[in-house]
């Protein structure tokens, strides 16, 4: 496992060969392995391809036009440009999972300190459900690309969905069509804090 962990790349350029329905299946598996707090197992994946992936990111192009015109996340705009580079990845990529909290509360819900300790518990949770995911992608010679410039045009695709809960992420996958080299990591120094 350790030679995944070191050989996961995040990719952008994917070839268009189709991910036979048993690899997408291991790889979902794999995500469902994760731990959990409180074991809630707080996560759900709705995958897409073909013409329900091009749906999707019609729901996703149409965010990121009002996103434009009356920004959900206005601090942000100078990310927009970004996501719709990342859909034009999604676009080439196979597969495109998109991964749903169903316990978790809409985006645009207030918060006590509870329910944001609770949704910070499931976030992490979800986390290593789609780290196992990547790890399993390239097990499997395929790539993967964890996404989370849906939050641009979250409304539309929560819309699409159809989905209560909160919307995570989307994960692209499929084989990949570049080889990127590691990206640099910050210093073991800035990194590790020993306390004895």
């Amino acid at each position: 496992m350790l030679d995944a962990i070191a050989a996961r790349r995040s990719i952008r350029k994917f070839k268009t060969t189709e991910v036979p329905r048993n690899i997408i299946e291991e790889v979902l598996r794999a995500g469902m392995l994760a731990p959990s707090s409180k074991n809630r197992q707080p996560w759900q994946f709705v995958v897409t391809t073909g013409a329900a992936k091009a749906e999707a990111l019609a729901a996703m192009e149409r965010g990121l036009q009002c996103e434009a015109q009356q920004p959900l996340l206005p601090e942000s705009a100078q990310y927009i440009a970004g996501a719709h580079n990342t859909l034009a990845i999604m676009r080439q990529a196979p597969v495109v999972i998109f991964v749903v909290n169903p316990l978790g509360l809409d985006l645009l819900t207030p918060q006590n300190a509870e329910n944001r300790v609770f949704e910070i518990c499931n976030a992490q949770s979800v986390g290593a459900a789609v780290e196992n995911m990547s790890l399993a992608a390239v097990e499997h010679g395929l790539g993967s690309l964890w996404i989370c410039d849906i939050y641009f045009a979250y409304r539309e695709l929560c819309e699409w969905l159809n989905c209560s809960g909160e919307l995570f992420a989307a994960f692209a996958l499929g084989y990949p069509d570049e080889a990127p080299a590691p990206r640099p990591r910050k210093p073991w120094s800035d990194t590790v804090i020993w306390r004895e």
